[in-house]
């Protein structure tokens, strides 16, 4: 008998409503800010705890030069942090597909969303999120923001039944 075919996933675009149970999205919002350095600069403040600090955790800041995927992209596997968020912010106009599930019991194909940035937007992920790794629509640097600890906070699930991220953009 033949195996059931992956779950196919439509990324959607990335939304701060959208995206709300699974992180917050990071970009710059309309109208201004609060005036900084003079009135030269306007301040946004997006995630006021990023929660990095649990258990002995620190913050720890890296650069991920990521190569571009090939979509259709089969995710076979999902990872969680259940100490600490974690955020990608891209270096320039790059493009990223986040796929996530809600935090809690682990993700079977059919509890997973899909989303694709703008090229102009980072997110950060809640503690506990499930996600797939870094998908690179354009190749590039992104920022990333997570914990860091002597012990690694880093669940990895397979998932029973693969899903399938179309190209929707």
């Amino acid at each position: 008998m033949n195996p059931p075919p992956p779950h196919r996933l439509v990324p959607q675009p990335l939304t701060s409503a959208a995206f709300a149970p699974y992180g917050t999205v990071l970009q710059a919002p309309g109208g201004m800010g609060r005036p900084i350095n003079g009135g030269t600069s306007q301040r946004f403040d997006l995630v006021d705890d990023l929660q990095l600090q649990l258990q002995g955790g620190r913050p720890a800041l890296a650069i991920f030069r990521a190569a571009a995927r090939r979509f259709p992209h089969s995710v076979d596997e999902m990872e969680r942090h259940a100490l600490g968020s974690q955020s990608f912010v891209p270096l320039g106009a790059r493009r990223f597909v986040i796929v996530v599930a809600a935090a809690g019991p682990r993700p079977e194909a059919a509890d997973l969303a899909a989303f694709v940035t703008d090229g102009e937007q980072g997110v950060t992920l809640a503690p506990g999120t499930w996600h797939h790794a870094l998908l690179a629509v354009d190749a590039g640097d992104f920022v990333v923001l997570e914990r860091a600890a002597p012990q690694v906070d880093c669940d990895v699930h397979p998932l029973a039944r693969p899903a399938l991220v179309d190209q929707a953009w």
